[in-house]
C-alpha cells in the first residue's frame, strides 16, 4: 500500500531486488517457490485504482473480508494523523463502496491489522404455519416474521510480553445492520438487535487461560482485559481448555445443566427453579403465546406444565460438598426422610430474645428510609428523588447494562449494618415500577452509581448527610 506521505524506498527496494527479483516473484518463475499475487500500482499494468479490467481496490476489500489467505500487508510512506485536523484527510486510499467517500490510509490500517474480518448475514424471512384444533380442522394461521441482520465478527491477536509466549486474543462483534426505517422504539430496535449474542471460540492444539481464575503470573494481564458486554469462561467438560464460552450472561468456568434439572430451558446455563416457577405463573393465554413461537418453547412448556412436584423439590436445593461436624454432634435420622440423616448441631441456649429483630428498620429510631437524604454532587436525594443510574463504577453485574442512562426514582435511603448507604430505587420507565413498588421489589445502589437530575438551588449551603 503506497497510501502514505512521501517515498521511504520500498518502490526503490523492491524494484532493484535481483534474488529474487520482483518479476520472478509476480511471474513464477522460481521452481518451488509458491504462487505469490503482488497487488500493487506501480506494476499493475490491467486497470487503476477504480477502474479498468479488474477494480484494483477489490483486492483490498476481500482482504478486509478475510476472503485471502495468507495475506501480508506492505505499507509504503509515512502515516500522518488524522485525529488532528477537523474536516478532509491527509492520506486516502481508494473509496468505500457503500458510501462513495475516500477510505483514509489509517482507516485502512486499522482495518488489515485484524487477523480475520468475518462477516455475517441473515436475511429477513416469514414463515407461515397451519394450526389445527383437536379434530384436526383448521384454526387458524401462525405466521412468523423476522428481520434482516449484519454484523461482522472481528478477531485479532497479539503477543503479552514475558517468557510465557501468551497471545491476547480480541473478539469484537459489530452490528451492521441498516434498518429501511430509523427504529422509533425499543420495539423497533430488538428486530436487529444482537443483545443475546453469544461466542464460542475454539483454539486447536492451543489452550486457554482461565479469566475467572487465572494463574498468579497471568492475574496482571487478566485484570487488563476488557469485556463488554460479555463475560468468557472455559467451556466443555473440566479438563478442557481449548474452548471458551463468551456470553451476556455472567457464568463460571466449565458451566453444566446442574444433575437435578430435568432438561435446558434456554441456553442451558439458567438456575431452573427460578425460572421454572416464573414460567408456571403465566396464564393460560401466555402459555398458549410461547407455545406457538417455536417447537422448542412448545416442548419447554409442556415439560414444565407435566412436571410433578419431586421434580421441583430437586431443584430447590443440593448439597455438593460435605464437611465433617464438630465434635459432640450426633447423627439423627432427619423428620420424613427415612434412610437419611441430618446433623443435630449443639447449640447455645439464646436469651433476652428482642421482640424486634435487628435487621428490621424499627429496631433502631436514629434511620428513617422513608425520610432520611443523601448529599449527592451538593444535591440532597431523598425519596421521590430524580436520578440517573450509572452502575458499574464498583461490581460487575450483567443486568447493571440494561440500567446504564436511565432515569429512576429513589424509593428510599437505606444504612447497613456496616454503615453503608444504599439507594432503594425504581426505574421510570420500567412497565411493571408500580407492582415492583407496591411488592418493596427496588434496584439497590450506592450513592456514587447514581447522579441526581434535580440542580442543586443556588447559594444553599452543602449539607451532611445524615
Amino acid at each position: 500500500m503506497n497510501g502514505g506521505l512521501g517515498c521511504d524506498g520500498d518502490s526503490v527496494a523492491l524494484t532493484a531486488a535481483t534474488q529474487p527479483s520482483i518479476e520472478e516473484i509476480a511471474l513464477g518463475a522460481l521452481p518451488g517457490l509458491p504462487k505469490v499475487a503482488v497487488h500493487w500500482p506501480l506494476i499493475d499494468l490491467e486497470c487503476g485504482p477504480e477502474t479498468g479490467a479488474e477494480n484494483f481496490i477489490e483486492w483490498w476489500h476481500k482482504a478486509d473480508r478475510g476472503e485471502l489467505e495468507p495475506f501480508v500487508l506492505v505499507v509504503e510512506g509515512s502515516i500522518l494523523n488524522e485525529a488532528i485536523k477537523v474536516e478532509g484527510y491527509w492520506c486516502g486510499f481508494g473509496n468505500n463502496p457503500a458510501t462513495g467517500q475516500p477510505m483514509t490510509t489509517n482507516e485502512w490500517l486499522d482495518r488489515l491489522d485484524e487477523d480475520r474480518n468475518l462477516e455475517f448475514h441473515i436475511g429477513s424471512g416469514e414463515l407461515a404455519e397451519e394450526l389445527r384444533d383437536a379434530r384436526g380442522r383448521t384454526a387458524g394461521r401462525l405466521i412468523r416474521r423476522w428481520n434482516a441482520v449484519d454484523g461482522v465478527i472481528r478477531l485479532h491477536a497479539e503477543r503479552v510480553a514475558g517468557p510465557y509466549g501468551v497471545l491476547r486474543l480480541r473478539l469484537r462483534i459489530e452490528n451492521e445492520s441498516a434498518p429501511g426505517t430509523s427504529p422509533r422504539t425499543r420495539e423497533d430496535g430488538l428486530g436487529h438487535a444482537l443483545i443475546a449474542a453469544h461466542s464460542l471460540i475454539g483454539v486447536p492444539g492451543g489452550r486457554f487461560l482461565s479469566m475467572t481464575d487465572p494463574p498468579e503470573w497471568a492475574a496482571a494481564e487478566v485484570a487488563a482485559c476488557q469485556n463488554t458486554g460479555t463475560w468468557p469462561v472455559l467451556a466443555g467438560p473440566p479438563e478442557c481448555r481449548d474452548l471458551v464460552l463468551s456470553s451476556p450472561v455472567i457464568l463460571y468456568d466449565h458451566p453444566e445443566v446442574a444433575a437435578e434439572s430435568a432438561g435446558d430451558l434456554f441456553d442451558a446455563t439458567e438456575i431452573d427453579e427460578i425460572l421454572t416457577l416464573r414460567t408456571l405463573a403465566l396464564t393460560e393465554s401466555e402459555k398458549r403465546q410461547a407455545r406457538a413461537t417455536d417447537p422448542r418453547a412448545a416442548e419447554l412448556m409442556n415439560r414444565l406444565d407435566d412436571m410433578p412436584p419431586e421434580m421441583l423439590e430437586r431443584m430447590h436445593g443440593a448439597i455438593r460438598y460435605l464437611k465433617s461436624g464438630p465434635a459432640g454432634a450426633t447423627a439423627v435420622p432427619a423428620a420424613g426422610q427415612p434412610g437419611e440423616e441430618r446433623i443435630d448441631w449443639p447449640v447455645p441456649e439464646i436469651t433476652g430474645r428482642p421482640s424486634v429483630p435487628w435487621w428490621d428498620p424499627g429496631s433502631d429510631i436514629s434511620v428513617s428510609p422513608e425520610t432520611d437524604h443523601v448529599v449527592i454532587g451538593g444535591v440532597r436525594v431523598g425519596r421521590g428523588s430524580r436520578v440517573r443510574m450509572r452502575p458499574g463504577t464498583r461490581r460487575a453485574d450483567a443486568q447493571d447494562l440494561f440500567l446504564v442512562g436511565r432515569a429512576a426514582v429513589v424509593e428510599a435511603v437505606l444504612h447497613d449494618v456496616d454503615g453503608q448507604t444504599h439507594l432503594a430505587v425504581t426505574p421510570e420507565d420500567g412497565p411493571a415500577a408500580d407492582l415492583q413498588r407496591n411488592h418493596g421489589r427496588f434496584l439497590y445502589f450506592a450513592p456514587d452509581e447514581v447522579e441526581p437530575l434535580e440542580s442543586a438551588e443556588p447559594g444553599s449551603p452543602p449539607e451532611a448527610a445524615r
